[in-house]
């Protein structure tokens, strides 16, 4: 069977003159643990860069070569993005990235190619679809539980609650999951449906496109769950189901 090729969305370190590597350059990187996970299950791994401007290459020229797109989680999406000011200048986002993503999964869907967000990826795909992000949780919902703690960082852990007769509720077996996030949707985007909440505090962590084409997203990171822990939700029936669709 033909292996798919997946593209992932890059992560953006941008031109720092005090960074000791590439002085002064962009850097554009993929996670290993995200590449790694989808490497598990016999697929090809593309890193996407972003065209420069007036480039003979296209990110609809990566939609079209490749047979689905993960989008990588990393730092926040600019509340310019969806029409808002950011509450605190910390909070500004990546609008370069997120520009890129979205320009990206506009291609891959519009060629009906699926789409797998995860963390970041979640919120993206929100925005892009005209949702709307709480740009801080322990600021705007001071009363939810803690999403993300940077000391001890993915063993922060907490429950979920599967709408009844999503995709979840029929392939997931344990409902624990990891959290690395402040922020979060807010407004739902036309076009997507909600497929699970945090258990304490219903936050959205993760939807799925009710269009034509396969889009889902989850909040957690799967891929830096330990696949030996019964008592964490398994990551492979979702990433199989992803396959699975890019395949056709």
């Amino acid at each position: 069977m033909k292996r798919p090729r997946i593209g992932l969305s890059a992560c953006f370190f941008h031109a720092d003159p005090k960074r000791p590597i590439f002085k002064g350059k962009t850097l554009q990187y993929l996670e290993q643990s995200a590449a790694r996970w989808v490497q598990a299950e016999n697929a090809l791994v593309y890193l996407i860069p972003s065209p420069a401007d007036g480039a003979p290459v296209s990110l609809m020229d990566y939609a079209t070569d490749l047979d689905g797109l993960v989008l990588q989680g990393g730092s926040d999406v600019c509340p310019a993005s969806y029409g808002e000011e950011p509450l605190k200048p910390e909070w500004s986002g990546d609008r370069v990235r997120d520009l890129y993503e979205i320009a990206l999964f506009k291609a891959f869907t519009s060629l009906g190619k699926p789409v797998l967000g995860i963390c970041r990826g979640l919120q993206l795909v929100n925005v892009a679809l005209g949702g709307t992000l709480i740009q801080d949780i322990g600021t705007q919902l001071p009363k939810a539980r803690v999403h993300r703690d940077w000391e001890v960082y993915d063993q922060i852990f907490h429950d979920l609650k599967f709408e009844p007769g999503s995709w979840l509720s029929e392939h997931g077996k344990a409902k624990r999951v990891n959290t690395i996030h402040h922020q979060a949707i807010a407004r739902l985007a036309p076009g997507l449906a909600v497929e699970a909440k945090s258990a304490e505090d219903d936050l959205i962590e993760a939807v799925r496109g009710t269009g034509s084409h396969w889009v889902y997203a989850v909040q957690w990171h799967p891929e830096f769950q330990d696949p030996s822990d019964p008592r964490l939700l398994d990551g492979k029936p979702l990433l199989r189901e992803f396959l699975n669709h890019a395949r056709k």
